[in-house]
């Protein structure tokens, strides 16, 4: 008798694993900004062959601001969808790897801080803090405004 419950159990719970794939993409796939996966080098040669700037999120692992754009405004469709058309999206940690010269290069001093860079490497415009959906949309908007008035 124990031996035959200890088999139903099996049963059952290889069927719920079963109905279940592990590796499964999560109801927000395909949601939110897209980053950029390559290295920056690699960022900017896309931008140039898309004819596209960079959006970069240069943030601190350690920053509240920085997890709560993650969380909340990243993630949000409306903002990927225009985000992931109109640049080519990169964060990076500004106290890892690269980060620290980078942060130098771009004079980082505050996180999280929003960069919107041309293929050239050059700074097209920069924002700094937190920012709502909405408002970093219109962001967004601002810089492609400034960029086709050149």
């Amino acid at each position: 008798m124990k031996a035959l419950l200890h088999i139903s159990l099996v049963i059952i719970a290889l069927t719920f694993v079963q109905g279940t794939p592990i590796n499964a993409p999560s109801s927000d796939a395909g949601k939110g900004i897209t980053f950029f996966e390559g290295t920056w080098e690699e960022a900017l040669e896309m931008a140039e062959k898309e004819d596209k700037m960079i959006f970069l999120d240069a943030y601190a692992v350690w920053c509240g601001p920085c997890k709560l754009l993650k969380k909340n405004v990243f993630t949000d469709e409306g903002v990927g969808n225009f985000y992931n058309k109109n640049f080519i999206n990169f964060e990076m940690d500004m106290e890892r790897g690269i980060g620290p010269k980078m942060a130098q290069q771009f004079r980082v001093t505050a996180y999280p801080t929003l960069l919107f860079v041309k293929a050239d490497g050059s700074v097209a415009n920069k924002a700094v803090g937190y920012h709502p959906q909405a408002q970093l949309i219109a962001l967004g908007e601002k810089v492609l405004n400034a960029q086709n008035e050149e």
